[in-house]
């Protein structure tokens, strides 16, 4: 049981936590109670019964033993399906919580969507009263009370939901456990009674029945106890849930009571406008509509200019983003820079460790820090221009954030897709820096390979030629730093220009934003309601039946749409596959959607009565759906904008990763190259060994023959002939190397014209292609200006179409109104109607009652005679009483007090009579006011809506001159306040009172009055079946007006769906109008153009003939509202003259007979006017059945052709209803072609979208060429320059080993110099110490005019102390006439001053912080005092009408008295008129025959009518199949524009393929040029080395060939001498010169090898550079192609993450702010009445406070204080003599004594006191100061005057304290944190003031003055203390300067003290 309770106390809740125990505890309770009960029943059952009962006892104990079981089982299974109902119960309960909270908001909402929706009826009103002055007066009458309806329902509706369902829940719970208790008790007292019976039939004893009587009692005690503590507890329950309701209630009741107001404000302000409507009220509507248009060209206007700052912008971020990339080419130089200079340092070092000496090491450090001199600068203006950049992306960010500002704000929901895209970016962010990171070191590498690789390409050159190539090289490296620091300086100078612009960009854009703020703050209210709107209809979708079916074919169609935009789009968008899954994806939402919204059309059924009242808020739910469908729109392109974003980032990160690999292979590529000519140096190294081996095996040779040569005498000719054949091969041999040398340079010279010739054209190819880049951009440009007018074109058509549509809404809107304001002037004619029946029974029972009276007044004056002649007969006769006189006189009398009593009540009746008809000439008077009242309301909400504009205006123009004035009126502003709210009430309560009068009256007289006679209701009758005919007659031709309405609406929609049509098929033409390849399709569409042109005109003229029939109609609409009016003016004729004839019938009927006939006579005639309008309105319709018609069909109406048509109407009616079906399929294809119409403008929109991106990429791509284009060019200006650099640094090196002597010699030079400039140091320092004597003899000078000047200073403060001892008497003389007693009041007055002062400074402050809300509270005054101004107007002319209505209650009874008068004659004459009646009823007989026959003629003109319908419908019919062929005709001109399209598309897709090709071929050309003047370069250096190397060895061979021939020559004189000896040596020698010959031939064959093998090498080398070069174009292209494309993808990609960031920053912002003044205004509205009432009781506080001041004031000027007269009494006596007169002095200026008289009395007694005074107060100071009183002072008021006096010497003779100097400038302000600070805030002038004068006392304070002069309480020119204010309200510490007090002892007493000081 208790786990159970506990279960059900968790679901309930914590607050039903102890509830749930103690029913717990309580069910615990009632269960052992029974159980106690049975077992006490079985233990006082007597001795004696049981051993008889005790069998019984144990059989029943046993039965309810098994059924206890039985019953637990029950109870278990009865538990668990608890806890199950239980959790459905929480889960229900929690549904309907959730429930009641969103019904709550819904109703929130409703009161918010109604109210904005009444502001938009007015507005609608206002415009339609614009359009329609005279029709537009009536739809007002019902705004108000729908309002007031709705505030009275939604109360309603909030009261009914008093109790929360969950409470409810667990009470009914607790309720139905607690019944299936009560019925679980009463189930065992049943089987107790019975068991009971049964005991009793055997044991006849009634004991056990009176102890089972006694538990039945106190069971039901116990049941009673227990419904009791529930009860209890249900309404302890109820009380806690009322408490919540009750705040609930109250917050809405304030919610309410702010609604009330604010529709009191309105109302009163309308009335306003009522009151002050005349006749200029059309002339203020038209300048209301000039205002309307102004404003709307200014917002075009602003809108206009935003743009164009939003450009200006996009050109600042493209310089920009230009000037980045400068500085990146920039730092990429510097870095190269610092690389070679690292180099250059290096090579210095080396040549520092060669040049032992130590000059140039000082020299080359000079240069080093000359470098990194340089350097620095270079660093700290990157720096410089990192932080110009930071600045400049932060002005990007605040303009961009400004200009979003102005856009939507409907970015909330893409909030989170944008952080998703944030984090991405971020991570490819760090990803790109990793890179970068590695990149930059693999840079590092590479200049360190290429300083090694120059290392070794110059370490064989000697030292000298390094030393002055690189000094060469230094100094061009300084000047190339130079000029790079000049290029920063220029960069820096731009951007800081680039700075200024974009200051001024964002200080006109601040401008723009502080108007664009004002406009915002006007319309926040209404951007805020109609976002409620819109959350509103998203959730509301199902309340709203009607726009929800539109909506559904609206997206049935939309789908269609979209099926074939993706046909159509699948052909060109095959890469955005996605985008369609995802669409793909929204149509199924979409399906889903539309089955919720058929469910929910399902339940909408219920709520159709709610949507009956909430018709008129379904126009502007529309509007807002179209606006929500257009963001839906905006929405998906951004959601495809995102997605494109998303691929170009996929493409980026792609191409990153290509151009990794790209770079990886590059760098493969240059090992490989650094390799190979490792290799090539090694070969040729190879190759000069081998060739000096060939050397110097030759030379061992021609030893060997100079050897031989002693044997070779004989063949010495033989010899010479074979080496004059060596010769000569060696001859040729070089011949042969020379003409190679010579065929490469002439092929070298070759190709080098060749590649120029190349250059030549590719450079004109290049220009071909910048003219036809120039070209295209032209055309780019020119489509752009196309693409805006033709969006300013859409835009404007759109703008018409949206005015067309609001139109046509108003007027529908319109017609409603009038239709229901018809019906209510219908009812309230019958109403009159009744009323003037009644007014006729009146006056008939009036007429009897006269009648009566007189008859009455007869019988009186009658009797009256008789009784003067009875008394005259009993004077006459004898005094003797007769019984029966008496009787007769009795009787007499008794009919005498019963004819007045007769009398008295005619009388009555009379004046009830009068009453009746003042209350109904009141109650008409009223329906009239009530008619004129409806008729201005709505001139009186106009007028407030232009009121409340103004009045806007007009706020935000004079906000601060009402802040002055309203500083000024808070008082007046509270007093007005007080009488509106005392107003208001009882102006509600005026106008409910009147309104209550006014039901009781009509209720009064539908009570009285009785109806008429027959006769009157027969004719009566008979004119009301003749105007129910008028009314039906009226009523077919305000349908068929209608259906012409109807009918030239749908055709204005039907042509305003062709002009939409035609501009779509315009703008498609403007499209391929763009296209600049295609000028025949220009003329095909210009012509087309000119027949879509010529077709609108024509389509034009059809509209405008058809708003002339619209107009037409319309004034025969008004014609027949007249007509009502005038038989409504008939009708109360009638009705007058039917109540006389009446009157006139019952005298005698033959007056009222004529006049019956005079008035059927008036009727005819009336109806013959009728008949002539109708058949004057039927030729009008002929008439525009011919101008409408052909002309031949319907041109020949006549009376024979409408007799058959006549005949032919049956068949016409069949035809109808088929027109009819027909009509609806019309309707059904006309909204077809409008969603048609609408998916064809989103995808020119998308399409637009498409162009401009491209457009966008173009421009990006033709920038990022430009930079590639300028990159390569420096790229080439620098490799040149590194070439040249090469060449200088090998130069250089050379030239330093000629400045190395030169610098030796500068040493030499040098060293000797050293000496004189010690003595320089020398002479320099003399003339310091000569300036420094000098300034020590001028510090004197300075020292004496500073003396002089403390003198003057001194001077003038002796003058201030003597006037400030004047002012110390003046102040001694009022603080000896204070007294204890006002010292204590003081006290407590202090405290409360101060308190008073900290409350003044909070509520100063708060003052200020309040004045924007007093501004608006000041608004709400005026339009207060205007009601009040109004309710004045009211009264009077209330006054006026009350005094009418006097006058007229005068002139009725002067009109009664005449009828009476009048109704004798009537009698008289009625009489004589019976035989006139017989007559007259022969002609009324005529009459009525004559009304049949004009009966039968209206059915034919009916029946006429009918014709020239079903004749219109025919021509309605024709128009709609021209329609139909029209539409047709455009379906099909639509699908060949959308063939067109899509060729264009192709085409324009083409065109941007070639282009692509073309750039890069272009590109490709431009790197095949540099890759082929890179390589011409090589080959000619190398061509060179080559040139050099064979001259080299030409060199060498012709040495050899000298030496051998002046060796041979030699030979052949040693040979002559030895030939002889040679000649024996022949043989051996014959041999050998065999073996040699074979050895020649070897050498050649080696040669030849030799010749080959670098031929193949040169080969081979050309081979290699030429595919060394055709891989470093294609890398080259690949890597600059991804370069680009990740540029520009970067930039996309860094411009999209600043928008989004900043959009997010703004969302957010906006947001914040959005919460923080919702907050903050509702704490402000706390804040202010509180404020006031803190006001008021502050204003009585110092009302108090100051009365306290003047009366301790007055009381403490005349008294003197004993005890401070007592001890200058003992003072005097103990001071010595000569100080006495001081003392005496003291006294008498405490007594009131003058000086005069003082110092008279002294010279009299000149006893001697002089100086007591003086000495006393010391030698400088001859005041007594007045230091105001700190805190801790305040205990010295109980003390005596002798102990104050010593304390207050002892603070001013303790020095430690500078005199403060008091002046405007050093008092501090209130809130200025250091105003405590006395020491620290002295200036310099007052210290060095005091400094001179501490040989005196340096005591004296500057504050001494008197009291008027130094504290004036209230501070008048409010300087220096924080404006104005009272003195007494600031702080001590800020008025007056505080002193620290010195401590006294408590052990010296005052005497000592004074007797201390005095010895002194």
């Amino acid at each position: 049981m208790s786990s159970w309770l506990g279960g059900l106390g968790s679901g309930l809740g914590q607050s039903l936590g102890q509830v749930g125990g103690s029913l717990a505890s309580l069910t615990g309770q009632i269960s052992n109670f029974t159980k106690d009960m049975l077992m006490e029943g079985t233990e006082d059952v007597p001795a004696d019964l049981l051993n008889s009962g005790r069998e019984d006892n144990e059989a029943t104990h046993s039965v309810l033993r098994s059924e206890n079981e039985r019953l637990k089982k029950l109870y278990t299974d009865l538990e668990e399906k608890h806890e199950a109902s239980e959790l459905q119960i929480k889960q229900q309960s929690s549904s309907y919580r959730s429930q009641l909270q969103q019904k709550e908001e819904e109703i929130n909402h409703l009161k918010a969507r109604q109210i904005a929706l009444q502001d938009e009826l007015l507005r609608l009103q206002s415009t339609a009263q614009s359009v329609h002055p005279g029709s537009g007066r009536v739809p007002a009458a019902t705004a108000s009370p729908s309002l007031s309806y709705g505030i009275s329902h939604h109360v309603s509706a909030f009261h009914e939901d008093d109790m929360d369902f969950g409470d409810v829940i667990s009470s009914q719970q607790e309720i139905n456990r607690l019944s299936n208790e009560v019925s679980r008790l009463k189930s065992e007292l049943g089987h107790w009674r019975h068991i009971a019976e049964v005991q009793g039939t055997q044991s006849s004893d009634q004991t056990e029945i009176c102890k089972l009587q006694n538990i039945i009692k106190e069971l039901k005690q116990n049941r009673s106890q227990e419904i009791d503590d529930h009860q209890h507890e249900m309404s302890v329950l109820q009380n806690a849930h009322q408490q919540k309701l009750t705040e609930i209630s109250r917050r809405h009741r304030e919610e309410l009571s702010d609604y009330e107001e604010r529709i009191e404000e309105l109302e009163n302000l309308l009335q306003q406008g009522g009151s002050g409507v005349t006749v200029t009220d059309h002339s203020k509507m038209y300048d209301m509509q000039n205002t309307i248009q102004i404003l709307q060209t200014e917002k075009v206007e602003s809108t206009k200019k935003i743009e164009e700052l939003e450009d200006k912008i996009k050109e600042i971020y493209k310089r920009l983003s230009s000037a980045e990339h400068e500085r990146e080419v920039w730092k990429r130089e510097q870095e190269r820079l610092e690389v070679e200079k690292r180099q250059l340092t290096e090579q210095c070092e080396r040549l520092k460790l060669e040049c032992s000496t130590s000059q140039p090491l000082a020299w080359g450090q000079r240069d080093v820090v000359t470098e990194e001199e340089r350097t620095l600068p270079q660093s700290s203006s990157a720096a410089e221009v990192l932080r110009l950049q930071q600045a400049l992306t932060d002005a990007e960010n605040e303009i961009m954030r400004l200009s979003s500002l102005n856009q939507d704000n409907s970015l909330a929901e893409d909030n989170q897709k944008l952080q998703m895209c944030v984090q991405i970016l971020e991570k490819e962010k760090s990803l790109l820096s990793q890179e970068k990171e590695e990149l930059q070191m693999s840079l590092s590498k590479l200049s360190n390979e290429y300083e090694v690789i120059k290392s070794t390409a110059t370490r064989d050159i000697d030292l000298f030629s390094q030393v002055r190539d690189l000094k060469l090289n230094l100094e061009v490296k300084e000047q190339e730093l130079n000029r790079s620091i000049h290029e920063n300086e220029v960069l820096t100078a731009e951007l800081e220009e680039l700075d200024r612009q974009n200051q001024e960009a964002t200080k006109h854009v601040i401008l723009i934003k502080d108007q664009l703020s004002k406009q915002q703050s006007e319309g926040d209210s209404v951007i805020k309601k109609l976002k409620e709107d819109l959350d509103d209809g998203k959730q509301r979708i199902h309340q709203l039946e009607d726009d929800k079916m539109n909506i559904i074919k609206e997206l049935d169609m939309q789908k269609e749409k979209l099926t074939h935009s993706e046909r159509a789009l699948s052909d060109l968008q095959l890469t955005k596959q996605k985008l369609e899954d995802k669409v793909e994806d929204l149509v199924d939402q979409l399906s889903k959607s539309e089955k919720n919204n058929f469910n929910i059309q399902k339940e909408n059924c219920e709520l159709r009565e709610h949507i009956r009242q909430n018709e008129e808020e379904l126009s502007t739910v529309r509007s807002e759906l179209t606006q929500s469908q257009s963001q839906d729109s905006n929405s998906s392109l951004k959601d495809d904008f995102l997605k494109e974003r998303e691929t170009e980032v996929r493409t980026l990160k792609q191409n990153l990763s290509e151009v990794e690999q790209l770079n990886e292979h590059l760098k493969q590529v240059a090992f490989d190259l650094r390799t190979e000519n490792e290799k090539l140096v090694v070969a040729c190294e190879d190759v000069r060994n081998q060739l000096e081996e060939s050397i110097a095996g030759n030379n061992q040779v021609s030893l060997e023959r100079t050897a031989m040569l002693e044997t070779l005498k004989c063949e010495k000719a033989q010899l010479e002939t074979e080496l004059c054949g060596a010769e000569k091969r060696l001859l040729e041999e070089a011949k042969k190397y020379k003409q190679t040398i010579e065929e490469l340079s002439s092929a070298r010279s070759l190709t080098t014209s060749a590649l120029q010739l190349e250059h030549e054209r590719l450079v004109q190819l290049s220009q071909e292609k910048d003219s036809e880049i120039a070209e295209l951009k032209k055309s780019i440009e020119q489509m752009d200006t196309d693409h805006q007018q033709m969006k300013e074109s859409l835009l404007s058509s759109l703008e018409e179409q949206k005015q067309l549509t609001q139109l046509i809404s108003e007027k529908e809107i319109c017609i409603v109104k009038l239709k229901e304001k018809s019906s209510e002037l219908q009812g309230e004619l019958d109403k009159c109607a009744q009323t003037l029946r009644k007014n006729e029974t009146l006056r008939q029972t009036i007429e009897e009652k006269d009648r009566s009276l007189g008859a009455m007044k007869e019988e009186n004056n009658h009797l009256q005679e008789e009784l003067e002649r009875i008394r005259e007969q009993q004077s006459r006769a004898v005094p003797m009483p007769e019984p029966r006189a008496l009787d007769s006189t009795t009787e007499l009398e008794s009919e005498l007090s019963r004819l007045h009593i007769i009398k008295d009540h005619l009388e009555e009746e009379i004046k009830h009579h009068q009453k009746m008809i003042e209350d109904q000439n009141q109650n008409k008077l009223q329906l009239l006011q009530s008619l004129q009242e409806q008729k201005k309301e709505m001139d009186e909400f106009r007028y407030q809506h232009e009121q409340m504009n103004i009045t806007h205006t007009q706020l935000f123009l004079e906000k601060d001159e009402e802040i002055k004035n309203l500083q000024k009126t808070i008082e007046q502003i509270k007093t007005q306040l007080h009488e509106e709210r005392r107003d208001i009430p009882t102006e509600n309560s005026d106008i409910f009172q009147e309104t209550k009068v006014q039901s009781l009256t009509i209720e009064n007289e539908s009570e009285k009055h009785d109806l008429s006679k027959a006769e009157t209701e027969r004719l009566v009758k008979g004119i009301k079946e003749r105007e129910l005919e008028i009314k039906l007659l009226n009523e077919k031709n305000i349908s068929l007006t209608k259906q012409i309405d109807q009918l030239s609406k749908d055709e204005v929609g039907k042509l305003t769906q062709i002009i939409q049509q035609k501009d779509l098929e315009i703008q498609a033409l403007h499209a391929r109008i763009s296209s600049a390849s295609c000028s025949q399709d220009v003329v095909y569409l210009q012509q087309q153009l000119h027949a879509y042109a010529m077709e609108r005109e024509k389509v034009m003229v059809v509209l405008n003939e058809k708003t002339r029939e619209n107009s037409q109609l319309k004034t025969e609409y008004h014609k027949m509202i007249d007509i009502i009016s005038a038989k409504e003016a008939a009708l109360i004729k009638l009705q007058d003259e039917n109540k006389k004839m009446s009157t006139r019938f019952e005298n005698s009927g033959q007056d009222m007979f004529k006049e019956t006939i005079q008035n059927l006579s008036r009727i005819i005639r009336e109806k013959d006017i009728e008949i002539d309008a109708l058949s004057q309105k039927c030729q009008t319709l002929l008439t525009v059945l011919q101008t409408s018609g052909t002309g031949s069909e319907v041109g020949g109406v006549n009376s024979n052709q409408f007799e058959e048509l006549l005949q032919e109407r049956d068949k016409l009616k069949q035809q109808v209803k088929k027109m009819e079906e027909w009509k609806q399929q019309v309707m059904t294809t006309v909204q077809n072609m409008q969603h048609e119409s609408a998916q064809l403008q989103e995808e020119l929109q998308q399409l637009q979208a498409q162009v401009l991106v491209d457009s966008d990429n173009s421009s990006k791509l033709q920038v990022d060429y430009t930079g590639l284009i300028q990159s390569y060019e420096r790229n080439e200006t620098k490799l040149k320059n590194f070439g040249q650099e090469l060449a200088q640094v090998q130069h250089s090196i050379g030239q330093l080993c000629n400045t190395k002597d030169l610098l030796l010699g500068k040493l030499d030079i040098m060293s000797p110099q050293l000496s004189p400039g010690s003595s320089l140091t020398a002479q320099s320092a003399e003339p310091l110490k000569a300036g420094r004597s000098a300034g020590s003899h001028e510090t004197p000078q300075l020292l004496q005019q500073e003396v002089d000047d403390l003198r003057r200073s001194l001077q003038e403060k002796d003058a201030t102390i003597r006037t400030l001892q004047e002012n110390n008497h003046r102040l001694s003389e009022s603080v000896a006439a204070s007294s204890e007693v006002g010292r204590r009041e003081h006290e407590q007055t202090d405290s409360e001053v101060k308190q008073l002062k900290e409350k003044q400074e909070v509520l100063q402050n708060l003052l200020k912080e309040k004045d924007l809300l007093i501004k608006a509270k000041s608004d709400q005054l005026r339009s207060s005092n205007e009601n009040f101004t109004n309710k004045v107007n009211e009264n009077e002319l209330l006054r006026q009408a009350v005094t009418n209505l006097k006058e007229r209650i005068l002139i009725l009874e002067m009109d009664i008295s005449k009828l009476k008068g009048e109704n004798e004659k009537i009698v008289e004459t009625s009489r004589g008129k019976e035989t006139e009646y017989q007559a007259l009823q022969e002609t009324n007989m005529k009459f009525s025959m004559m009304l049949r026959e004009k009966e039968f003629e209206c059915h034919s003109m009916r029946e006429k009518a009918l014709a020239f319908e079903q004749l219109l419908k025919e021509k309605e019919q024709e128009k709609t199949v021209t329609f139909q062929q029209e539409r047709d005709q455009v379906m099909l001109a639509l699908k060949q524009k959308q063939m067109e399209n899509t060729t264009l598309q192709n085409e324009v897709q083409h065109l941007r393929d070639k282009e692509s090709r073309l750039n890069q071929e272009l590109q490709r050309l431009r790197d095949h040029l540099l890759e082929s003047e890179d390589s011409h370069t090589r080959e000619a250096l190398a061509a060179e080395d080559r040139e050099a190397k064979l001259r080299k060895k030409v060199t060498v061979l012709e040495e050899k060939l000298v030496s051998s021939s002046n060796a041979m020559e030699n030979a052949s004189h040693q040979a002559s001498v030895q030939v002889e000896s040679l000649q024996e040596q022949l043989n051996v020698i014959s041999k050998q010169r065999d073996e040699t010959a074979l050895q020649l031939s070897v050498s050649q064959e080696q040669v030849k090898q030799y010749a080959l093998s670098l031929a193949n090498l040169q080969m081979v080398l050309e081979h290699f550079q030429q595919e060394e070069k055709a891989m470093y174009s294609a890398e080259l292209e690949k890597q600059n192609q991804l370069l680009a494309e990740w540029k520009k993808k970067a930039e996309t990609l860094e411009g999209k993450v600043l928008s989004l960031q900043e959009r997010l920053d703004e969302a957010n912002a906006a947001l914040d702010s959005a919460s923080r003044l919702t907050e903050q205004l509702d704490l402000k509205e706390e804040q202010i009445e509180e404020l006031k009432k803190q006001n008021e009781l502050h204003q009585e506080m110092l009302d108090d406070a100051q009365k306290k001041l003047m009366n301790l004031v007055s009381s403490t000027e005349g008294k003197v204080d004993k005890v401070l007269m007592r001890n200058l009494f003992i003072g005097h006596f103990h001071t010595p003599k000569n100080q006495r007169h001081e003392v005496l002095r003291l006294m008498g200026s405490i007594l009131g004594v003058k000086r005069e008289e003082m110092e008279q009395l002294f010279a009299e007694d000149q006893g001697g006191v002089t100086r007591w005074m003086s000495g006393w107060l010391g030698g400088g100071s001859k005041s007594v100061p007045s230091t105001p009183l700190r805190p801790s002072q305040q205990s010295v008021f109980n003390s005596s005057f002798s102990e104050l006096f010593v304390k207050f010497l002892e603070t001013e003779s303790h020095p430690s304290v500078p005199p403060p100097k008091l002046s405007v400038h050093d008092l501090k302000p209130l809130d200025s944190p250091g105003r405590r600070k006395v020491d620290t805030s002295i200036p310099g002038s007052s210290k060095d003031v005091a400094e001179p004068r501490a040989g005196r006392r340096t005591d004296l304070s500057p504050f001494l003055a008197p009291r008027s002069a130094a504290v004036p309480l209230i501070n008048p020119a409010g300087h220096g203390l924080g404006g104005p204010g009272h003195l007494l309200l600031r702080p001590v510490s800020d008025v007056l300067p505080t002193f620290t007090p010195l401590p006294v002892s408590s052990d010296n007493s005052a005497g000592v003290v004074l007797k201390d000081l005095l010895k002194q």
